[in-house]
């Protein structure tokens, strides 16, 4: 005889349940979310935890009750993983935020030494300012780049993923690709 459940599943919404369908079936989004999805399917279907966790190729059904709950409090932005473990982030959204901007920022020749920016150029142009960020790192700077979707190009610079700069008759023109955000995921 199975043990009644502290926390039960609460009834899904009609755009919920199709979601949750989807992503079930999807080839594309990666496996621990699929893997999420069908074990909510099967809790929302009347099975038990131990056999939801069977039904989604996984062995414990304690690990289905927390997602339940986790689902019940925030509801699809459960099925994403949260912070695997590690040091937490040091830096917030707004610094983030200002690393982006000096990377959108084109270099000054005379201020900063560079006419494009690399990782290094970037960390002391961070760095200088009064109110800069006086130990960021390149490791730091790199690893927000990219999840911002930035990539190094071979002239040497960062460029946003999508855009890329042209040279026209009438000047260098800036190239925008409208599948970018799809191609990226």
């Amino acid at each position: 005889m199975t043990r009644r459940q502290k926390d039960p599943l609460r009834p899904l919404t009609a755009e919920q349940q199709t979601s949750l369908e989807r992503l079930s079936r999807s080839q594309t989004e990666p496996a621990s979310h699929v893997a999420r999805a069908k074990a909510l399917l099967a809790v929302a279907a009347g099975e038990s935890y131990s056999i939801a966790a069977l039904a989604a190729g996984r062995r414990s059904g304690d690990a289905v009750a927390h997602l339940v709950t986790r689902f019940n409090q925030h509801g699809l932005a459960a099925i994403v993983p949260g912070h695997g473990g590690g040091p937490p982030p040091t830096y917030t959204v707004a610094e983030r935020n200002r690393i982006l901007a000096e990377t959108r920022r084109p270099p000054d020749r005379e201020a900063d030494g560079t006419a494009t920016w690399s990782l290094m150029t970037l960390r002391h142009a961070l760095r200088s300012p009064p109110d800069g960020l006086p130990t960021v790192s390149t490791g730091t700077i790199r690893a927000v780049l990219l999840e911002a979707g930035w990539s190094w190009q071979r002239s040497r610079s960062w460029c946003e993923t999508g855009t890329a700069q042209r040279k026209r008759k009438h000047g260098i023109v800036t190239v925008i690709d409208p599948d970018a955000e799809a191609k990226k995921n």
